[in-house]
């Protein structure tokens, strides 16, 4: 078996077919005609001498050689391009295209901080954010279509660098007029699943306020359950029910100050903590450590280092 007529594009290639499992879009990603991507596919097959791909006139379907390959593949893309980022990093940081993605709870309330100061400290850095939810763009990072996450640290993955960024209290937003909103003092036990409003499965967020109601208050999950963090607010504005916020989420209108409490809950920890992660192999890694380190010296109110 020789590979060596084997290019970086090939692999390219590979990986694109292996991603939108369909030739036409892996074709478009890949700025090359459909013909000519399936053809170079089967090169590859008949030069490694397995099957990579199940093709029906429907979809294509990777094999377990396929996806082995494929995992390989990104390994030596990843290690390929740190020459490029060697001699980037080494003229100058944060200079060239970052992609970056953020959870939903996160990216709309902390980047509107940072965007116009990053933009004058680094006028060269070419940056495309991305929002979702964790499991999502964790995936998207750990397959090279994202270059860094920022994210609530509730996961453990080996194969990523996690770099610890601040911590966020959470505040409770009550209807005016609620009784937790008079109360003078409140803390974690007086707060009811039940009674609840949150956010839809996939954000962490709504995990992390569960665990956070004492285990014999949790209960049945109310059927009042939001997609964002806009809904959820309107939600609590309009009298169905309490929960908890992000500190930096918590919203200066006007007319939902009027209707909406915010009040800090008393147990000191209360929060969660943020985080910013990328690969361990990240050619970049000196672009990943100053984004890091701009992030903690432009923190808003509200957050602390850590």
């Amino acid at each position: 078996m020789n590979i060596s007529w084997l290019t970086l594009r090939d692999l390219q290639y590979l990986i694109a077919v292996a991603d939108h499992e369909h030739f036409g879009r892996a074709a478009a990603a890949c700025n090359v005609s459909q013909p000519a991507l399936s053809a170079q596919i089967r090169k590859i097959e008949d030069v490694l001498g397995v099957q990579l791909f199940e093709r029906t006139n429907r979809r294509v379907t990777i094999t377990a050689s396929g996806k082995a390959v494929a995992d390989q593949a990104r390994i030596v893309l990843e290690e390929a391009a740190k020459i490029s980022g060697i001699t980037r990093s080494a003229q100058e940081p944060l200079n060239g295209p970052l992609r970056l993605g953020a959870i939903a709870t996160v990216g709309p309330y902390l980047l509107r901080h940072l965007l116009a100061p990053l933009r004058k400290a680094y006028p060269k850095l070419e940056l495309f954010i991305r929002e979702g939810l964790t499991d999502q763009l964790l995936a998207e990072l750990r397959t090279g279509q994202l270059d860094a996450v920022i994210a609530s640290n509730t996961f453990v993955d080996p194969t990523l660098r996690v770099i610890p960024l601040f911590f966020e209290p959470f505040v409770l937003a009550a209807p005016r007029g609620h009784k937790l909103a008079t109360k003078e003092h409140i803390d974690r036990r007086d707060l009811n699943g039940e009674r609840m409003v949150l956010l839809e499965d996939g954000h962490c967020l709504r995990d992390q306020t569960l665990d956070l109601c004492p285990s014999n208050r949790r209960g049945h999950i109310r059927q009042f359950q939001a997609t964002s963090l806009e809904t959820l607010r309107h939600l609590v504005a309009t009298g169905f029910g309490y929960t908890l916020v992000p500190a930096l989420a918590v919203s200066e209108d006007k007319m939902l100050r009027s209707l909406i409490c915010y009040r800090r809950v008393g147990d000191k920890g209360l929060g969660r903590d943020v985080s910013l992660a990328c690969r361990n192999r990240f050619g970049r890694m000196g672009d990943i450590d100053a984004l890091a380190n701009f992030i903690r010296d432009n923190l808003p109110r509200d957050t602390h280092s850590i």
